[in-house]
């Protein structure tokens, strides 16, 4: 059953009302109960580590408040005409990211398939990195963080506590030591061998993170959109809570103003390299989720009369907006961090290149995400 054909275009901006409906398919589908459900599920879609650590990260590493000038051209010629583009495509199909392709065109539909691909794929990384949160966040039940001292079973010789230790002459250390930070996550998370010749044994509190992450997963999404629809109330909201906290407490720290600095201060010069343009458009694709066939599925869930063009302008700037003050909360901490150690601020930045490389679109896939 089709849409054979529509009514003129609203002047509000809504997709014109179609004249012979699909009510009983929409009823067996679902739909969203209210917009709110909507713009909160695609929030907490797009929004997510990308924003938090990759962009102030590609700030500061590609010129600081200049990096915005590439940014910006890249999100209003790419970002959001391709982001309106698949969310109207799901809202006018009423189909997901496969057989919408399949409405449009039949032979379109590997489109929709290579892009569940590389969702799965990413699925699948992303429920890992889940499951090291949990762990981490169990691990954070401690009087005295374990992660905070050098005084643990998995701690070797090598592990030093700069921020506690004041016994080392003018910061005179070995050029192999290691930190407590570091060594909690190769030794007590991960387990680290020599190499791939020694797998190790399972790592059964990892493993029942991963489990558990599933099974949340799965709880979320096993009535479809009236299951997901009431979780992102928390999912969506959560995470902007705790960025307000993180924020307030950052610029509220000794330092704070020289991280902040840092983060802005522009390097016009920067522009001139070509890995900068690469970098932002690269940014907007990647915290977009373009290409994945999400943006697609969560819009056709939406009333065919709804004005999703006002939805997606407001979902990009949000999603970027967030990306910018993000990088506030990040730097003042850094700054504070730099202080305390006594080191450059850029030294300190340069020790959270993991969560950019990371992140990255060639380790994720997304040509396309990070959130």
């Amino acid at each position: 059953m089709t849409r054979a054909t529509v009514k003129k275009a609203e002047p509000n901006g809504a997709l014109a009302v179609p004249e012979e409906t699909e009510e009983e398919e929409m009823e067996e589908r679902g739909q969203w109960s209210s917009k709110v459900e909507f713009v909160l599920s695609v929030a907490g879609e797009i929004i997510g580590l990308g924003n938090v650590w990759r962009f102030p990260y590609l700030c500061y590493k590609n010129g600081g408040g200049a990096f915005l000038i590439p940014y910006l051209i890249f999100l209003f010629t790419c970002g959001i005409p391709l982001f309106l583009l698949e969310t109207a495509l799901g809202q006018y199909t009423s189909q997901g990211g496969v057989t919408a392709w399949r409405k449009i065109c039949p032979i379109f539909e590997g489109i929709g398939y290579s892009s569940q691909v590389i969702e799965t794929y990413l699925n699948i990384y992303y429920i890992i990195i889940l499951s090291w949160a949990l762990f981490y966040l169990f691990s954070s039940f401690t009087t005295v963080l374990p992660w905070a001292s050098c005084n643990n079973p998995w701690n070797s010789d090598l592990c030093v506590d700069f921020l506690n230790t004041s016994n080392w002459d003018n910061r005179t250390v070995p050029a192999n030591t290691t930190s407590p930070v570091v060594e909690f996550w190769e030794k007590r998370v991960l387990g680290l061998t020599d190499g791939i010749h020694k797998l190790g044994t399972v790592r059964w509190e990892l493993a029942l993170c991963l489990l558990l992450a599933w099974i949340i997963c799965y709880f979320c999404i096993w009535k479809g959109v009236k299951s997901t629809g009431k979780v992102v109330y928390f999912t969506a909201t959560f995470p902007y809570v705790m960025l307000v906290i993180l924020l307030v407490r950052g610029v509220t720290l000794p330092g704070a103003a020289e991280g902040i600095v840092f983060y802005l201060k522009p390097d016009v010069s920067r522009l001139a390299d070509p890995q900068v343009w690469m970098d932002a458009g690269t940014q907007i694709l990647f915290s977009y989720a373009i290409c994945q066939g999400c943006l697609t599925a969560l819009g056709s869930y939406n009333k065919y009369t709804n004005n999703c063009y006002r939805d997606c302008i407001m979902l990009c700037f949000l999603n970027s907006a967030t990306s910018f003050v993000a990088g506030f909360a990040i730097f003042s901490v850094l700054g504070f961090m730099a202080r305390k150690q006594g080191v450059p601020i850029a030294e300190v930045a340069e020790s959270g290149r993991f969560f950019q490389q990371t992140l990255s679109p060639r380790r994720l896939g997304k040509g396309a995400f990070l959130r």
